[in-house]
């Protein structure tokens, strides 16, 4: 693209402020909030172009996960039984993840029509940790795994690139694209840290084998580390691996104030890495990228972390 400057959008609905996963619990709905509070008074607010969130259909679920594993998660929140330890649910979750799910979804068919160059999803619950069959750590079902299959199914691209900088490592994607070579993932995750997966010797099954690049950072690791690892080991695989489209799963819990991991990037550094990412994408996708919402875990540090994303998404040579 000629300009670095970019239509960006935004998906959110209030309905995703409508699953309740209890007192004290740290994916809470105040998670939103903050973030979209932070959007309104940023100084680029009214240039976000606002998408519509509409469920993604039980078809479209299928395409990564089992018949199976989506009956259990209806029964559970509608008898508002937990899935796992922690991963509570209300009887309203089952349709909100539907949404969030249709959130990304929505975000795509945009980018791929040309009506905005990238957005970002802020939609909740979070998915990455989700499985083919298991929902777990706040996660019911994998959206950007959907997203990422249903730019194959229904858009017709052939090959999408996952990069996941989720301060956890994104075990659900990677166990449902493993052994395809059409998906490339990659994750920068704290290790040791929950769920305990993504050590640098996984790297995809066979055919797939070089298609999954994890790199695992130790505690107190810090955005130069970040940076490092995104220039001199995910550049070159992207550039490589060339894919048509570009899904980012995007935690903020890596950042310095987050209480449940001890890395240390600011909103600053999450800013800087949209910049590099996006500077990939124009070589390798048409700068098509959409970002999805996972975790982060203190209000204002993913507030800050969400605001410096998006200006970055909508022109990534501000400094």
């Amino acid at each position: 693209m000629e300009s670095s400057r970019r239509r960006t959008g935004l998906v959110y609905d209030e309905n995703y402020l409508e699953h309740d996963t209890g007192h004290g619990h740290v994916e809470r709905p105040d998670r939103l909030r903050s973030c979209l509070q932070s959007l309104k008074q940023s100084d680029f607010w009214n240039q976000l172009h606002h998408i519509e969130a509409t469920p993604a259909t039980l078809d479209q679920l299928c395409y990564v996960h089992d018949r199976d594993h989506i009956d259990r998660v209806k029964l559970y929140c509608q008898r508002k039984m937990p899935l796992d330890y922690d991963t509570p649910v209300s009887k309203k979750s089952f349709d909100i993840a539907l949404l969030a799910a249709g959130g990304a979804l929505r975000a795509v068919d945009r980018v791929i029509a040309g009506d905005v160059d990238n957005a970002f999803a802020l939609v909740r619950p979070p998915g990455h940790h989700a499985t083919p069959n298991r929902a777990m750590g706040f996660c019911l079902f994998n959206n950007v795994a959907i997203a990422a299959r249903y730019l194959q199914s229904e858009h017709g691209l052939n090959k999408i690139a996952v990069v996941d900088w989720d301060v956890h490592h994104g075990n659900g994607t990677q166990d449902i694209f493993y052994a395809d070579p059409s998906v490339f993932f990659f994750s920068i995750h704290q290790h040791p840290l929950y769920p305990g997966s993504g050590l640098a010797n996984e790297t995809g099954l066979e055919t797939a084998t070089g298609t999954t690049l994890n790199c695992p950072v130790s505690s107190h690791s810090d955005i130069n580390d970040y940076i490092h690892i995104f220039e001199e080991r995910l550049a070159p695989e992207l550039i490589e691996f060339n894919p048509d489209f570009m899904l980012v799963s995007s935690g903020f819990d890596a950042h310095q104030l987050d209480p449940l991991s001890t890395i240390n990037v600011t909103a600053e550094g999450f800013g800087n890495l949209t910049g590099i990412l996006l500077s990939i994408a124009d070589q390798v996708c048409g700068g098509s990228v959409v970002s999805v919402l996972e975790g982060g875990y203190d209000l204002s540090g993913l507030s800050e972390s969400v605001v410096a994303h998006v200006k970055r998404l909508i022109n990534y040579d501000i400094l």
